[in-house]
């Protein structure tokens, strides 16, 4: 038989051979995919494994950080609204002591020869306790501001996320402990205001009423205190920017050197400032609502120093926008006075800019300096 031709056997054997090759085929094409990022695999095999077992691991990750994605979702939006709570926080020390129904009352801590106080009686001198427990009222809601920016700041009443930025550029690296100190030490701060107090206070030129320790926090005093204050300081604010280019170089340019403040520069200017700007109206206001209490008085400090704080926050605060609507103070408010001079000189309202014709919203500003979509 010629060596070309094959007989059935050969077929057969043929056959065989093929089926083998075929099954050795596909049982490889099964451990490639059996086996992921093997030496079986081609290079874009392998790629698209690992870069599934990344996604893989990033999933298990994130499911083993705590709570599942949807509760998260929720805390964040929820945790820090908690923020609200130093507003009532800011009133600890007048709540305490001026309800007649708690243990923590006035009375029955100090005796009454402590404050009792009455200048048509002979009284020589006012009792120097109202001014301690006012200085301390504002101490205290100081302590819960601090407190509350450095929770806020590192994200700790956001699930770990850094709160926005009011300036598109970022907030001014700085090292906390360094901010406090500064804020706390400004002579044109709390040394100023606390020999304010003292001065006024001593040498009875507040309305007697001031000196009353009867009663509680008087609610629509409180309020007019505020928005009178704010219609003096914002006419004060106004005068030292346009009375003349030296003027305002003394008095009121060494704060505008802080385009883009942080919370600590509230109370970083000048002597001169700090007098027209915050003395002069605390005066004024003082003697314009004349029938305060002691405690409506220490409310009325220590809400007024610790929103003035507030509103020069380098980062967007959670009830700003609600704010916003209200014409109440933001800090983005406030930078829009700081980036641009001429915008915006109230500080706790904008009512009076709103009135006057020189508010500026935040949203209407160019979005280059700020984060507008942030709020």
């Amino acid at each position: 038989m010629a060596p070309s031709e094959k007989t059935s056997a050969d077929c057969v054997k043929e056959e065989k051979q093929d089926s083998l090759t075929s099954a050795m085929g596909n049982n490889t094409e099964e451990v490639k995919s059996a086996v992921p990022g093997s030496k079986l695999d081609s290079d874009d095999d392998s790629q698209s494994s690992v870069s599934e077992k990344s996604v893989d691991i990033s999933a298990v990750k994130s499911s083993t950080n705590g709570a599942t994605p949807g509760s998260s979702s929720f805390l964040r939006s929820v945790l820090p609204w908690t923020g609200l709570l130093i507003w009532p926080l800011m009133l600890t020390l007048p709540l305490l002591l001026s309800s007649p129904y708690s243990f923590t009352s006035y009375s029955e801590i100090f005796p009454e020869n402590m404050y009792s106080y009455d200048a048509s009686a002979g009284d020589d001198k006012p009792k120097p306790l109202g001014l301690c427990l006012g200085i301390t009222a504002v101490a205290i809601g100081m302590v819960f501001i601090i407190i509350y920016f450095y929770l806020h700041r590192s994200g700790a009443l956001s699930c770990g996320y850094e709160p926005a930025s009011i300036q598109t550029q970022g907030p001014r690296s700085y090292d906390f402990a360094e901010g406090v100190a500064t804020h706390l030490a400004q002579p044109e701060g709390f040394v100023m205001l606390t020999a304010y107090l003292s001065i006024t206070w001593m040498a009875n030129m507040m309305p007697s009423s001031y000196y009353s320790f009867e009663g509680s926090i008087q609610w629509f005093e409180l309020a007019l205190c505020l928005v009178i204050q704010d219609g003096i300081q914002y006419t004060m604010h106004r005068l030292e920017h346009a009375v003349s280019p030296e003027f305002y170089k003394k008095s009121h340019k060494p704060h505008h050197r802080f385009t883009n403040p942080r919370v600590f520069d509230a109370f970083n200017g000048s002597i001169a400032d700090t007098f027209l700007m915050i003395l002069v109206p605390l005066f004024c206001t003082a003697n314009i609502v004349r029938t305060c209490n002691v405690w409506t008085y220490m409310a009325f400090g220590s809400i007024y120093a610790n929103w003035l704080t507030l509103i020069h926050s380098e980062y967007v605060l959670p009830w700003d926008k609600a704010f916003r609507k209200l014409g109440m103070g933001t800090p983005a408010d406030h930078h829009v006075h700081h980036k641009f001079f001429k915008y915006n000189y109230g500080h706790l309202f904008m009512w009076f800019d709103m009135i006057c014709g020189t508010h500026k919203c935040p949203d209407d500003v160019d979005q280059k300096y700020f984060n507008v979509e942030a709020w």
